[in-house]
């Protein structure tokens, strides 16, 4: 079969998933009509939108595009189907994702037919390094599988904090993997990027968290991976989640990209906890996410030992007064220009100073901003419970931990790097995350990221009661992401298709 899929041709969507309402008949349509085809003219006016970017649809009917034209080449084979939604009210086309098909394979189309899905907010299809990358929220993914739908549900502020901090957070990484010996990393699918990877983590933020997004007033996004070198990944973000009150298809928030390699986001938390506790803001809540897909060239390559560690992912967390989880207790950063990786504009891979990255890059600063901070709050090794660094690789943060003084109890539950590598900007942020997905209340972490270049952010957290409540929200936990039956294992060959993207 060879066929364009729809979603080229319907760029009036955007990129979030909606369609119309009539308020009189309750007929639904996938396009922006302003009139309803039931009630004639009686319907003007009485248009409603619904948006379908939480929702949960059904695949009624699907086929297999072998033969895709101009620029969907390089997705290769997929297959293509009509997608209902509120019980067949309304249908959608939609190209099912993040589903793998060779050349000689047989689908059993009946397996999949009739199966719920997710809209999954991905690249449309492949542009060349001049265009605007499109992307859109007509991907599908299966909802009993590796990507678990979950309700986004608004609840009311029930305590305010004196203290700001973490009030929500979200993980996302894809489910293709690449294993060698011990060592596991995440892989894009071809139609992902740190753009895709920061919009999941954000939503799964929002849903964890419980607030109405309209209510975040700033995003700060951080990355060394944005695929265009000018243009924001943040606007991008703020709009296909609708961050602050929109007016006009233009949303009420500041947003904006942040760089400084690997602690490009957490360099951002004491901005946003400052920024929510300053009334006269008026930013209530605050959303901070690390996203990248890691760089590194191919093993034959100079600077190719890189690969071994390189994932895919990122973090999001909000940030304010109300219904925090975890309190920010301080915090302390130092940075030195110390040129241990780098990649100069226009080269297409990193490039780094061999062992010059572990002393005085790496373990200099992170020892120094732990050192600093348990001094600034007359901490000691026996009044934290957990410990997390920046996780380049399963060596470097497991020797500065031990070099601290810290036990295995400690530091061994944040170590994710084995299993979906250095996710660069999303490095500390998912160590954190794996915590406080276990954390008890009244427990405190010591967070010290790490960027090259060089620099490091240690914070002081303290969980509250909030932390359990808030918890039966999250399906996607970092455990949940890494010991995943749905996991799909790919070769080196089809590992660096997919990395490279589309």
């Amino acid at each position: 079969m060879s066929s364009e899929p729809i979603e080229r041709r319907v760029s009036y969507l955007g990129d979030r998933l909606k369609g119309r309402r009539c308020r009189n008949c309750g007929k639904e349509y996938f396009e922006l009509k302003n009139y309803c085809g039931n009630c004639g003219r009686k319907s003007f006016g009485k248009m409603e939108d619904i948006d379908l970017f939480y929702d949960k649809g059904t695949l009624e009917i699907c086929t297999l595009v072998n033969e895709p034209t101009n620029k969907f080449t390089k997705l290769g084979n997929y297959v293509y189907g009509i997608v209902s939604f509120h019980n067949g009210k309304i249908r959608v086309p939609g190209r099912l994702t993040d589903h793998l098909t060779r050349p000689d394979e047989e689908i059993d189309f009946s397996a999949l037919e009739d199966r719920e899905v997710v809209p999954r907010f991905r690249r449309r299809y492949s542009v060349e390094r001049c265009d605007i990358i499109p992307t859109i929220s007509l991907a599908f993914t299966f909802a009993d599988e590796y990507y678990q739908h979950q309700e986004y549900n608004i609840d009311k502020p029930k305590k305010e904090h004196d203290t700001p901090g973490i009030v929500g957070y979200g993980v996302y990484t894809s489910r293709f993997r690449i294993k060698e010996g011990t060592i596991e990393r995440s892989v894009p699918f071809i139609d992902e990027d740190s753009i895709t990877a920061a919009v999941e983590a954000g939503k799964l933020a929002l849903i964890h968290s419980g607030i109405d997004s309209s209510l975040v007033g700033k995003v700060y996004v951080g990355s060394e991976s944005n695929p265009y070198a000018v243009k924001p990944i943040a606007s991008k973000v703020a709009q296909v989640l609708k961050l602050g009150e929109e007016d006009e298809d233009v949303q009420g928030v500041d947003a904006i990209d942040t760089e400084f390699a690997c602690k490009a986001a957490t360099s951002m938390f004491k901005d946003a906890a400052s920024l929510v506790n300053y009334p006269k803001s008026n930013v209530k809540y605050a959303m901070v996410i690390g996203t990248d897909n890691s760089q590194a060239a191919p093993r034959d390559c100079p600077g190719g030992e890189l690969d071994l560690f390189v994932g895919f992912g990122g973090a999001a967390y909000i940030f304010g007064k109300y219904d925090v989880i975890a309190e920010i207790e301080g915090w302390y950063s130092c940075t030195s220009d110390t040129p241990d990786f780098w990649r100069r504009d226009g080269e297409p891979y990193p490039m780094h100073g061999g062992r010059f990255t572990g002393d005085p890059a790496y373990f200099k600063h992170v020892r120094k901003a732990a050192k600093k901070l348990m001094e600034r709050l007359n901490l000691q090794m026996k009044d934290i419970n957990y410990f997390t660094a920046h996780q380049p690789n399963f060596q470097f943060p497991v020797k500065i931990a031990k070099e601290l003084g810290f036990k295995e109890e400690q530091y061994m539950p944040s170590l994710q790097v084995a299993r979906i590598g250095n996710t660069y900007s999303g490095s500390s942020p998912v160590g954190l995350a794996a915590i406080l997905d276990i954390a008890k209340p009244n427990e405190r972490i010591l967070v010290v990221s790490y960027g090259s270049g060089a620099g490091s952010d240690a914070y002081s957290l303290l969980t509250t009661n909030e932390i359990l409540d808030k918890r039966k929200r999250q399906k996607m936990t970092v455990k949940y992401l890494t010991e995943n039956p749905f996991i799909e294992y790919v070769d080196y060959t089809t590992y660096r298709r997919l990395k490279t993207g589309m």
